[in-house]
């Protein structure tokens, strides 16, 4: 019998990853990866590694979860050492809690590598902290999709009245409806926002507004997927400690006359 190690690859930033997550990129016969993952954390895998890619985009999965169950499970089973490696954290959005019940309804052996997760990341990369003596005391991860049903109201009501700093992942195209739930449930139109647009990576840019302008300013600016949305009175710090863009400026200085 092998082992599967469920690993979180970190936020974007290769450097960001485990010292224990790449050990297990390093001494995987199998690693099965998740379009968000680095592609330069693969250079570390053996040469005969085999890696399988399990791709998913927003509302469109390349490679369905039960079949990525299945190969856990099939080269677990053949005595392979099998690494999983996912975006951010495999227990933030990433579905990692249902391939360890699948493991181990199978009696499968596992372990789980925490990842650094976007919603903490990208923020600092931004330079956002989530929490901060002066501004916020709470912070929440949420998901930006959406669910008919009456708990989606209680949901958007709850994080409205009773958290400091929200995190929001895979909310840009229900963006609009995200903002106008919090103002129905008591956020002040005019409390600071921001995107982070590939965070932590060199493609990362960060727009601000408020409650009231942000969806405007995301539409203006042509805003994509993979972004984080971060909403609270945290987003002001950006001003006096944003670093990373500045310093990838400063490293790529853009001339005027080409």
């Amino acid at each position: 019998m092998g082992k599967v190690y469920i690993v979180g690859a970190g936020p974007g930033d290769p450097d960001l990853i485990t010292v224990k997550g790449l050990k297990c990129i390093e001494k995987a016969d199998v690693i099965l990866y998740d379009r968000l993952v680095n592609k330069e954390l693969l250079s570390y895998a053996k040469s005969e590694a085999d890696l399988i890619y399990c791709g998913k985009l927003p509302n469109y999965h390349t490679m369905k979860q039960e079949t990525i169950n299945t190969f856990l499970i099939k080269y677990a089973k053949k005595g392979k050492v099998v690494t999983r490696l996912k975006g951010g954290d495999p227990f933030v959005f990433g579905r990692g809690g249902e391939e360890a019940e699948a493991l181990a309804k199978q009696s499968i052996p596992f372990e789980i590598i925490p990842g650094i997760s976007a919603g903490i990341a990208a923020p600092a990369y931004a330079g956002i902290p989530v929490t901060h003596r002066d501004a916020s005391a709470s912070f929440a991860i949420v998901t930006g999709h959406r669910k008919e049903d009456a708990e989606e109201e209680v949901k958007w009501e709850n994080l409205a009245k009773g958290v400091d700093t929200l995190a929001v992942y895979m909310g840009v195209s229900n963006l609009p409806y995200i903002c106008e739930q919090l103002i129905k449930y008591g956020k002040e139109k005019s409390t600071p926002a921001a995107i982070i647009e590939r965070g932590t990576t060199s493609m990362q840019r960060t727009v601000t507004g408020t409650l009231g302008t942000i969806v405007e300013v995301a539409k203006k600016e042509q805003i994509q997927n993979p972004s984080m949305i971060v909403i609270g009175e945290v987003v002001r710090f950006r001003e006096k400690i944003h670093w990373f863009e500045k310093q990838a400026e400063n490293a790529y200085p853009v001339s005027g006359v080409l």
